[in-house]
């Protein structure tokens, strides 16, 4: 049997390009190359395709070179066994790029169309977390509309208002400190945390230059942790890990630039504790219709050591930094070992 015809796509048009050019050139150094032909793709910030020939040490900023414009999408896709989008954000992470591939007939790594479009519009989540009977922070929804927004009841009833009055609503419901986040972008491009009336109208603006739909989260004074899962209808998960940022909570740079952010795998909590966030975690996963992988973020609360779910990440980093493959790497499952089992469950998961 021959090697299986592995397409590597990366880059994207999404805000979050860089990150997504870095976990790439993570998976493609610890790719089985006995059991796989490569076919690196990136899709640069304007849309074109290219393939790729790959750079040693590229880091967030670099400048890719070594490609070759490819002239027909499609026809190059039906040539490959399978395709490990590792795409993060809109346009890679939200269902558009899955809908191609559904209609390519080429299995693909990762969720499906439907749970990366919820997976990836966090006011969505929030919906079926609710359904779910998950606990979460209390939350407000907002769309901007021309110079105004339009603020979304519970109930999806809607009403125009100025930014001022649309502040002084979600004030009445939440309390400060808030977050405030664009609902489709993820690497926490975009989120601020409000600690009075001003801030959150200068944040939500801020969050409008990302999407159109933002949300506003009550803050919960607690711990920051993460578990991955794995599988499709036998869903697996990792240990928990807790993330300790440099900054007051986990932004882009704290991610991704400063180094004195730090992560503690496993998390230093109980046993039971743990075992409840696994639980959870599979269920969110399972309740969004998920497959082949995601990470699931949660807070526990200091005062009480209530759970909340924050959101789940359909498509998480791959680099070498990244909570999912070093979640995995201390739960038994080594980083190429990992690539290999995600690649199978695209495969079992074909139409």
């Amino acid at each position: 049997m021959g090697k299986i015809k592995l397409g590597v796509i990366f880059g994207g048009m999404s805000t979050e390009n860089e990150v997504s050019v870095v976990s790439a050139n993570s998976i493609l150094n610890n790719l089985d190359e006995e059991k796989y032909k490569i076919y690196p793709v990136y899709i640069g910030k304007e849309g074109n395709w290219w393939k790729y020939k790959k750079q040693d040490n590229i880091e967030l900023g670099v400048e890719i070179e070594n490609k070759e414009i490819i002239k027909n999408e499609i026809s190059y896709l039906k040539q490959l066994d399978v395709v490990f989008p590792v795409l993060h954000g809109l346009y890679g992470e939200d269902g558009t790029i899955q809908g191609l591939f559904e209609l390519s007939k080429i299995p693909y790594v990762g969720c499906k169309v439907l749970a990366s479009s919820i997976g990836m519009d966090k006011a969505y989540t929030k919906i079926i977390f609710d359904k779910a009977g998950l606990n979460q922070a209390n939350y407000e929804y907002i769309r901007k509309y021309k110079d105004k927004y339009i603020y979304v009841g519970k109930d999806f009833k809607e009403e125009i208002l100025k930014l001022e009055d649309i502040a002084n609503k979600i004030t009445k419901n939440l309390t400060f400190p808030m977050f405030i986040k664009p609902s489709n972008a993820g690497s926490s491009i975009g989120i601020n945390k409000a600690k009075n009336l001003e801030q959150l109208k200068e944040y939500i603006e801020i969050a409008a230059r990302f999407d159109n739909k933002i949300l506003i989260e009550q803050g919960i004074n607690g711990r920051e942790v993460e578990c991955a899962v794995l599988g499709n209808e036998e869903v697996i998960a990792s240990c928990v890990g807790e993330i300790r940022p440099a900054e007051e909570f986990y932004s882009y740079d704290a991610k991704y630039k400063n180094q004195e952010s730090k992560t503690e795998i496993p998390a230093n909590i109980s046993k039971e504790l743990s075992e409840e966030i696994r639980k959870q975690a599979i269920k969110v996963f399972k309740a969004i219709d998920g497959k082949g992988l995601s990470r699931v973020d949660f807070f526990i609360e200091n005062e009480t050591n209530k759970i909340y779910i924050n959101e789940i990440n359909t498509m998480p980093g791959f680099t070498n930094i990244s909570m999912y493959p070093k979640l995995f790497e201390a739960s038994g499952i080594s980083y190429k070992e990992l690539l290999s089992k995600l690649i199978e469950l695209a495969l079992e998961n074909k139409n």
